[in-house]
């Protein structure tokens, strides 16, 4: 990619993308230039053949806290004062943001440690998977300043991670979730101490990209497929057409080949 920004950085090696807010001082809030660059980044990670997983992460001691409230309380043009059009479009693009991730071939891996709040908290729940450290809180924070908590795809990925009685518990009281609780009710994959969490992230990437490309590909593609898949024909239509293709594509392999027989 030869995109820059100023808001993020993006490292790429051996297939493995590793995506940081970059924003530390503010905890990673995104303001509107935040905003325009993870559009502009995960747009260009829809055909970015090079990168096979992301690790998304936030530089300092957050992952995300939501939106950037300098923003929202500017003296010049206050979010109270935002027209409808204005509202709309701040609205949007966030949303898309959810979208352009979900639709990303890429396998997400959120590495979270301190708050994922509001958009935040939205955007760890549209990754594929959650490794977070002890400090970790995630927060639908969005019910705490008067909004409804279903935003930014919140109200269909968090249930699905989650009894539906668990998400929303958590939507209407606007409660932190911490680390513990995270890892006890299926939030989050692991919890490790900071120290390793990126390295937790790393090994799970690994493992991925030791998978067939297009297998991967194809895995993301029906398990969003069918997520939302309105009977069991719809998914197992999705899962023969791709094993079909990756038949097609490049022969299997054998997983005993090369091991000795016991």
């Amino acid at each position: 990619m030869k995109a820059k920004y100023e808001d993020l950085k993006f490292d790429l090696k051996n297939g493995l993308g590793i995506l940081t807010l970059n924003v530390p001082r503010k905890l990673n809030a995104c303001g509107k230039r935040t905003r325009s660059e993870l559009h502009s980044f995960w747009s260009a990670m829809q055909s970015e053949d090079r990168c096979r997983v992301i690790i998304m992460t936030g530089a300092g001691t957050s992952f995300c806290a939501g939106q950037d409230v300098d923003e929202m309380d500017d003296p010049v043009h206050p979010f109270y004062k935002w027209t409808v059009d204005e509202i709309y479009a701040f609205q949007h693009e966030m949303s898309d943001v959810i979208l352009l991730m979900r639709r990303a071939p890429q396998p997400i891996i959120a590495a979270v440690r301190g708050y994922a709040a509001g958009g935040g908290f939205s955007m760890a729940v549209a990754a594929d998977l959650r490794v977070a450290d002890p400090t970790a809180k995630f927060v639908a924070s969005y019910i705490n300043i008067g909004l409804s908590a279903a935003d930014m795809g919140s109200s269909y990925h968090f249930p699905r991670q989650v009894t539906l009685a668990r998400a929303l518990e958590y939507l209407y009281t606007g409660d932190a979730i911490d680390a513990k609780r995270a890892l006890e009710i299926g939030l989050v994959n692991y919890v490790v101490p900071t120290a390793k969490l990126m390295g937790k992230a790393r090994e799970i990437a690994d493992k991925m990209l030791a998978k067939s490309p297009l297998g991967l590909k194809f895995t993301k593609e029906v398990a969003n497929q069918n997520i939302g898949a309105a009977s069991l024909e719809s998914a197992l239509y999705m899962e023969e057409r791709n094993q079909v293709l990756c038949l097609a594509a490049a022969p299997i392999r054998n997983p005993l080949k090369g091991k000795k027989k016991k």
